[in-house]
């Protein structure tokens, strides 16, 4: 097989774990197994199972979360706002105005493309409610400043951790405090349910209100479907998505997260370990900075090229058979949310330019990551 930039890591144990529903359960929909998967994540985490709200994307996880949050903040005379950096998947803006909100595109810091604080606060105005930190490429950057920026502020804090699942900040995992945390469980995050998300709550009333959002907030519905039951006299008092995960998909993310500490971590960390040695100090390069008091485990593996050399290294890695990627061009350079910036981002704008992503997954063997890092430097030369 060609090396591929990213991909699913799944095997005879997530086929099996689905044959189990199929031909043993035989209820594909919302239930028993599904309450199983919260409880899973629930202990790794070590938070109470009803703080989890599983869901069938991540996407998903912030729209319910930034609705959930809205809910409980008042604005007069204007849409709420949300402070998110420009540098993220289209995913988060998309979420925010999903919930009827509007996203104020953020500058990132350059050394690690997460949020930049300073920049954040100038964007402050009486109708922003919230700050969507994302943790870019795995990287929980000094969250506990954007938690105590948003209490100082009066602010609600939806972290987009889509990529972090199984990181650690200061020894916690990410996911284990904070306001709302958001994960994603797609095809090739740290973990996968095939598709999925879930988002992890603070605050009991966001919890149920995304618990009965996710399905078309039908009251307390989830709980009688964990139950083998169902709403057969509901009430729904607000809107309503059809979010939920399946059975199929929480088998897999059961096995998946199973597999998560023994393998699919030390496999990331050992490569992009590994891209960090062979990298460091290259001319022309820069590594992306992380915390050393953290634990990250890399979902992807962005670098800056610099000089104005990003497309022509792309060049020349892909006549190697190297693929590569940018992630992610900036929301606000997005016709849809062009008007989101209220002022420059020279730093995002900056990455962008720079930014390209090498392969990273725990399908590639070390041998993988070094012909990488050698058609690099030799890209460099």
């Amino acid at each position: 097989m060609s090396m591929r930039l990213s991909r699913s890591i799944v095997g005879e144990a997530e086929a099996r774990a689905v044959s189990r529903v199929l031909l043993e359960d035989g209820y594909l929909g919302m239930g028993a197994e599904v309450c199983r998967f919260e409880e899973d994540v629930a202990r790794y985490l070590g938070v109470k199972p009803q703080q989890i709200v599983t869901v069938n994307t991540g996407t998903a996880a912030l729209h319910l979360a930034v609705e959930a949050v809205a809910a409980q903040c008042h604005v007069k005379g204007r849409q709420p706002e949300v402070l998110v950096p420009s540098l993220t998947f289209v995913a988060s803006f998309q979420a925010i105005t999903a919930a009827g909100c509007v996203p104020v595109a953020c500058d990132v810091l350059p050394d690690t493309g997460t949020l930049d604080i300073e920049d954040a606060a100038h964007r402050l105005t009486p109708a922003t409610i919230a700050v969507m930190p994302v943790d870019y490429a795995s990287n929980p950057w000094h969250i506990d400043d954007v938690l105590a920026f948003a209490h100082k502020n009066g602010l609600r804090v939806v972290e987009d951790a889509a990529h972090a699942f199984g990181c650690r900040s200061l020894g916690r995992k990410v996911g284990s405090f904070g306001d709302v945390v958001c994960f994603s469980f797609d095809g090739i995050k740290n973990i996968t349910c095939g598709e999925g998300g879930c988002l992890v709550s603070f605050d009991a009333e966001v919890a149920r209100m995304a618990s009965d959002a996710r399905l078309l907030s039908v009251e307390n519905d989830a709980q009688k479907r964990f139950a083998g039951t169902r709403s057969w006299d509901p009430d729904v008092k607000r809107q309503g998505w059809r979010y939920h995960m399946s059975n199929l998909m929480a088998a897999i993310g059961r096995v998946q997260l199973g597999r998560l500490e023994k393998e699919f971590i030390p496999s990331r960390r050992r490569l992009a370990a590994i891209y960090e040695q062979r990298l460091a100090g290259v001319n022309g390069l820069a590594l992306l900075k992380t915390d050393p008091e953290d634990f990250v485990v890399r979902h992807i593996m962005p670098v800056r090229i610099l000089r104005g050399r990003k497309d022509a290294v792309k060049k020349v890695l892909a006549t190697r058979d190297i693929p590569t990627g940018v992630h992610y061009k900036p929301n606000h350079l997005l016709s849809y949310f062009k008007k989101s910036a209220r002022s420059p981002l020279p730093a995002t704008e900056q990455l962008y330019n720079e930014l390209v992503t090498l392969p990273l997954h725990p399908g590639l063997i070390p041998q993988d990551v070094e012909e990488v890092c050698a058609a690099v430097r030799a890209a460099l030369d």
